[in-house]
C-alpha cells in the first residue's frame, strides 16, 4: 500500500482525466449537433460534404482519440514534459492495436514510469546532456513503452476490451437495471470524491468503447443531487417541517444552481451537517435515477454540463425521467429522515452564527 501511495496513480489518473473532460465534452457536442442535423461520421471532408458532416467528422475523430488524450495526460503528470512524447506515442500505438482506452491508460503509467527511470538512471556524456530531454528520453521511453505495448499487454487488454464491450451489451433489462442501481449508488455517497471519480473513471473507459449509458447515469446523478436537496427544503415547507437552519438555505441558493450543471461538490456543505441521513437519501435517490437511467437508455454523448446534456441524448426524456425520479427520492428520503429543527436547535444556530460574526469583527478590526 505505501508503493502505491507513493506511485500516486489515482492523482496521476485524476490529473489526466481533468485534462480529458474538455475534450471529450467539446467533441461529443460536435458530434451530437451535427449527427442531429442529418451530418456524418466520419464523413469524406475531402469531397461534398455538409457543415453538419463537418461537425460529426470532427467530434467523432476526437472520440476516437481518447486512448491517446489519457495516455498523454497520465504520462504528462508523471514525468512532466518530458513524458509527454512517450505518453503521445504509446497512446497511438494502443488505438493502432485496438487496446482501447484501458490500453492507452496502462500505456500512460508505462511510459511516464519508464521515462522517470531513465531521467534518473541513464548517465550520458556531458556533450550529450543537451539533448536528453529533446531526443534520447523520449526516444527511448517511447521504444520501450511501445514494444511492451504491442508484444505484451497490447493484446490481453484487447481481448478483455472486447469481452467486456460484449457483455454489457448484451444484458438482459434486470441485469441493466442492477448495473444502474450500483453506478447511481456508487455516483452519490460522497459527492465528488474519490468513490465518484473511480467510478467516473471506470464508465468513461465504456464510453470510450461506444457504450455511454453508464457515464450518462453517473452525471445525471450529479446533476440530481443537489436539485433534490434543494426540493428537500420545499417539501419540508409543505409539510411545516423545517429541516435546514437559515444558513443552509442561504446555501441551497448557490447549491441547486450548481447542480444544474453538474457541479456536485456545492452539496457538501449541507450533507457534512448530518453526514448519515445526507448520504443515506443521497444513495437511495441515486440508485433510482441511475436505474431508471440505465432501464430507459438515457445516453448522452457529453458526459458533463448537467442539463445541456439532455438534446445530446437519443432520448432525452430518458434523461428527464431519470433526473425527475433522482430529484424527487432523494427530496422525499431528506425529508422523511431528516429531524424537524425545534425552536432551541434554531436559536442555538443563530447564536453560533452570531458568535462568527463576532470573531470575524475582531479579527478585521
Amino acid at each position: 500500500m505505501e508503493t502505491i501511495r507513493k506511485l500516486n496513480l489515482k492523482g496521476h489518473l485524476l490529473t489526466a482525466i481533468s485534462y480529458l473532460i474538455p475534450i471529450v465534452c467539446g467533441a461529443g457536442f460536435l458530434v451530437a449537433i451535427g449527427s442531429a442535423m442529418g451530418g456524418e461520421s466520419p464523413a469524406d471532408l475531402t469531397g461534398n460534404f455538409s457543415i453538419w458532416d463537418a461537425l460529426a467528422t470532427m467530434g467523432g475523430t476526437a472520440l476516437g482519440l481518447l486512448p491517446v488524450v489519457i495516455s498523454t495526460g497520465i504520462s504528462y503528470s508523471i514525468a512532466e514534459k518530458v513524458g509527454i512524447a512517450p505518453g503521445f506515442i504509446v497512446g497511438l500505438t494502443a488505438n493502432v492495436i485496438e487496446a482501447g482506452f484501458i490500453g492507452g491508460l496502462l500505456g500512460g503509467f508505462i511510459a511516464g514510469y519508464i521515462t522517470i527511470l531513465i531521467v534518473r538512471f541513464l548517465k550520458v556524456p556531458e556533450w550529450a546532456k543537451g539533448l536528453m530531454p529533446t531526443l534520447v528520453i523520449p526516444f527511448l521511453s517511447a521504444l520501450v513503452s511501445g514494444l511492451i505495448m504491442v508484444y505484451i499487454i497490447g493484446t490481453p487488454i484487447s481481448t478483455f476490451t472486447t469481452w467486456l464491450t460484449g457483455v454489457l451489451n448484451s444484458l438482459n433489462s434486470s441485469s441493466i437495471l442492477v448495473f444502474g442501481i450500483v453506478v447511481g449508488l456508487l455516483s452519490a455517497v460522497d459527492y465528488g470524491g474519490p468513490i465518484n471519480k473511480t467510478v467516473f473513471a471506470f464508465v468513461l473507459t465504456l464510453q470510450a468503447e461506444g457504450i455511454n449509458e453508464p457515464i450518462t447515469a453517473l452525471q445525471l446523478v450529479n446533476t440530481a443531487t443537489p436539485i433534490g436537496f434543494g426540493l428537500a427544503h420545499l417539501f419540508g415547507k409543505a409539510i411545516n417541517k423545517q429541516i435546514y437552519t437559515q444558513t443552509e438555505v442561504e446555501t441551497l441558493k448557490s447549491t441547486v444552481p450548481m447542480g444544474v450543471v453538474n457541479v456536485v461538490e456545492g452539496v457538501i456543505p449541507l450533507a457534512m451537517n448530518d453526514i448519515i441521513r445526507s448520504v443515506i437519501a443521497s444513495a437511495v435517490g441515486g440508485a433510482a435515477g441511475g436505474a431508471v437511467s440505465m432501464t430507459l437508455g438515457a445516453d448522452s454523448t457529453v458526459p458533463f454540463g448537467g442539463v445541456l446534456m439532455l438534446p445530446t441524448m437519443s432520448r432525452p426524456m430518458a434523461g428527464v425521467l431519470a433526473l425527475l425520479a433522482n430529484i424527487v427520492v432523494t427530496a422525499l428520503v431528506l425529508v422523511v429522515i431528516k429531524k424537524k429543527l425545534s425552536p432551541e436547535d434554531l436559536a442555538t444556530q443563530k447564536e453560533i452564527e452570531e458568535e462568527d460574526i463576532d470573531l470575524n469583527d475582531i479579527q478585521i478590526s
